[in-house]
C-alpha cells in the first residue's frame, strides 16, 4: 500500500505541470473502464460529462476522469486524454469506434500565475503519458500547481493549496481518493479542529474564515476556488451506488474544509469502482469520507508554501 489512490488495482495517476503560468491537470486512468458517478455540491463548478454519470443514463463506465487547473478553458485538456485512449482503441463502444468516457471537473487558478496559462490538449495527452501506478508526487503540482486556500480577503491573504491522494484497505476491499485542494474555505486538521492553511494576516496568524464571516459578516472576494477530487475502489457497485459513494464522499470536504460548498467554489466528486470485491455501499462511502479528508490535509501539508 502506497498510501494513495493507485492502490486500487488498474488506476493510474499521471501530471502535467506549468510552472511558469502556475497550473496543471491530473488525470486518473482506468484504461479497462471503471463504473463512474459524480456528486456536484459547489456552486460555481466547470465540468465536463458529469450528465452522462447520472444513474438513468446509459453509459456505465469511464475510462478516465481529468482534474484541471485554467477554470473552464482547462476542460481542452480532456481532448488529449481522449486521443490517448482513442489512439489504444479504448471507450464505448458506439457500434462504429470506441469513444472514451472523460468526465472532468476545473479549478479556478487564473488568479495566482499567468491569466493565460491552462491546461491545453497536450497538456491532457502527457499527464496520460505520465501516469503511472505506485508511488505518487503530490502537493504543488499536476492540477494543484496553482491552488490556493483561504481567501475570502482576497489572494493576497490566501495560502497555497495542492492535491493529495490517500487509501485505505478493509481486507480486501481498498478504497482511495486524490483532491485538488483550491477553497475559498480554511483547510482544518478534523482531528484536532485547528486550521493547518487558509487566511492569514500580514503576520502569518489565521485569521479563521468562518469567523470573518459568521461575526464581521465578511463578503468573500472573487471566485478563484473549487476543490476537486476522485475516489476509487475496487468494490463492485451498480452505477447508482457510486453515485452513493460520489455523494458520501463530500462529508470528507466537509471535514476540512471550512466553510464548504459556497456559491464560490465548484466543489466535485466523481468516483469510480472496478468492480473486483462485493461488499456493501456504505462502507464504501464511509471509507471515502475518511480518505477524502486524508487527502485534502496531505495537499495543502506537500503543498510549495512559496
Amino acid at each position: 500500500m502506497y498510501d494513495n489512490i493507485t492502490d486500487v488495482d488498474g488506476i493510474k495517476v499521471g501530471h502535467a505541470s506549468d510552472f511558469s503560468g502556475l497550473t496543471g491537470c491530473t488525470v486518473v486512468l482506468c484504461e479497462q473502464g471503471a463504473v463512474a458517478g459524480v456528486d456536484v455540491r459547489g456552486s460555481a463548478p466547470g465540468t465536463r460529462e458529469t450528465d452522462l454519470l447520472h444513474p438513468c443514463n446509459l453509459v456505465q463506465e469511464a475510462q478516465a476522469v481529468l482534474l484541471a487547473g485554467g477554470s473552464a478553458f482547462g476542460l481542452d485538456a480532456a481532448t488529449g486524454v481522449m486521443e490517448y485512449l482513442a489512439q489504444r482503441g479504448l471507450g464505448f463502444n458506439s457500434g462504429v469506434r470506441p469513444v472514451p468516457i472523460v468526465p472532468a471537473a476545473v479549478l479556478f487558478d487564473l488568479d495566482v500565475g499567468s491569466s493565460e496559462a491552462y491546461p491545453n490538449k497536450d497538456m491532457g495527452h502527457k499527464a496520460c503519458l505520465n501516469a503511472k501506478a505506485g508511488e505518487l508526487d503530490i502537493g504543488s503540482i499536476g492540477a494543484g500547481v496553482g491552488a490556493t486556500v483561504g481567501k475570502v480577503l482576497g489572494i493576497e491573504h490566501a495560502m497555497k493549496g495542492g492535491i493529495g491522494s490517500a487509501s485505505i484497505q478493509i481486507g480486501e476491499l481498498i478504497v482511495g481518493a486524490i483532491v485538488a485542494v483550491n477553497a475559498l474555505g480554511d483547510i482544518v486538521d478534523y482531528t484536532n479542529g485547528e486550521i493547518v492553511a487558509g487566511c492569514q494576516d500580514k503576520n502569518g496568524t489565521f485569521l479563521n474564515t468562518m469567523e470573518l464571516i459568521l461575526k464581521r459578516c465578511q463578503t468573500p472576494k472573487g471566485f478563484g476556488n473549487t476543490t476537486i477530487g476522485v475516489v476509487a475502489t475496487n468494490a463492485e457497485l451498480t452505477k447508482e451506488e457510486v453515485n452513493k459513494v460520489a455523494q458520501m464522499a463530500h462529508d470528507g470536504y466537509a471535514l476540512t474544509i471550512r466553510p464548504v460548498h459556497t456559491m464560490y467554489d465548484g466543489d466535485t466528486v466523481f468516483a469510480l469502482a472496478t468492480g473486483k470485491v462485493k461488499t456493501d455501499v456504505t462502507v464504501v462511502g464511509i471509507a471515502a469520507v475518511e480518505v477524502v479528508a486524508k487527502a485534502i490535509l496531505k495537499a495543502v501539508r506537500f503543498a510549495n508554501k512559496k
